[in-house]
């Protein structure tokens, strides 16, 4: 099956570092049997709680590159400086081979790469910060970042939230209950 021949819809949550699209994308495959979580490769390291091939599957930098030059890749992006991610082309024909619609937390360009592929397919969910203030607080309060890393990911962020006009619903993380809420009424829309 080529690229071209996948008829499910392909929904994608995407937003800045600390938005919470990762619970609210974990929250939605709870609330729908239909999404699949497709699994995206990562060349970063791995962190303690994370399971290689549930939260990402984790490949050197060398890997990364052979299987982009053997072009494997539906979508990928050096997110930060020597940190690829990518989505797998044979992950999204295994998911809608079942039958199921996949379900893909991505980073801003990434899900506007897949919009580009599949222009018809493709939902996009931006995860929107209430304010960038909050977001700094957000990823302050994790631990997980320096300063350094604190600032790229903040000048990121800023350039992720000048894209959401892309995408196709916007939904303020500004209390979770409700993100959540509207996230599902936005597939809703996609999926019945």
């Amino acid at each position: 099956m080529i690229l071209s021949e996948i008829q499910n819809p392909i929904i994608v949550i995407a937003g800045p570092s600390g938005s919470g699209k990762s619970t609210i994308f974990k929250f939605l495959l709870t609330q729908f049997p239909t999404l699949c979580l497709a699994v995206s490769v990562t060349t970063r390291k791995i962190r303690g709680h994370e399971i290689d091939g549930e939260q990402y599957h984790f490949i050197t930098e060398e890997e990364f590159r052979q299987r982009l030059e053997n072009n494997e890749f539906v979508e990928h992006e050096e997110v930060y400086t020597g940190k690829f991610y990518g989505t797998l082309t044979s992950e999204i024909h295994k998911i809608t081979d079942l039958g199921k619609v996949p379900l893909l937390e991505l980073d801003v360009k990434g899900a506007l790469s897949i919009k580009e592929i599949f222009p018809d397919r493709a939902y996009l969910i931006f995860i929107d910060p209430p304010s960038i203030e909050s977001l700094e607080t957000r990823l302050r309060l994790r631990g997980t970042e320096s300063e350094e890393n604190l600032k790229i990911r903040l000048e990121r962020a800023e350039y992720e939230i000048s894209q959401k006009v892309h995408f196709d619903a916007v939904v303020i993380n500004d209390d979770l209950s409700i993100a959540q809420t509207e996230a599902v009424e936005c597939v809703k829309t996609v999926i019945r």
